[in-house]
């Protein structure tokens, strides 16, 4: 069984920072692509930044230039370092992974449950 577990979220005032890391655990084979997407109240769950497992970068344009995801593959645990937060930043962050469990099995999106970012304007 495979688990994606998020920490780092938390309160913070306009204009800090969080770092936010994801790591996944259990049946494990490969993992390609790994994400943070994010849902505000009201809204619907949205890309924040992708990158691959040879660590090319994607990332929304609100966030470009604030925020930077990274990895560690040899840990299964994907990073986002948040810089510069907005009150519009507001939401719960949610951890996605491309992932095959086991040897010759398909790739399928798993997901954590997510951490709330809170920022204070």
């Amino acid at each position: 069984q495979v688990q994606l577990v998020e920490s780092g979220g938390g309160l913070v005032q306009a204009g800090g920072s969080l770092r936010l890391s994801c790591t996944a655990s259990g049946s494990i084979f490969s993992i390609n692509a790994m994400a943070w997407y994010r849902q505000a109240p009201g809204k619907q769950r949205e890309l924040v930044a992708t990158i691959t497992s040879d660590g090319s970068t994607n990332y929304a344009d609100s966030v470009k230039g604030r925020f930077t995801i990274s990895r560690v593959n040899a840990k299964n645990t994907v990073y986002l370092q948040m810089n510069s937060l907005k009150p519009e930043d507001t939401a719960v962050y949610y951890c996605n992974a491309d992932l095959a469990p086991y040897s010759g099995t398909s790739y399928f999106p798993y997901w954590g449950r997510g951490t709330q970012v809170t920022v204070s304007s």
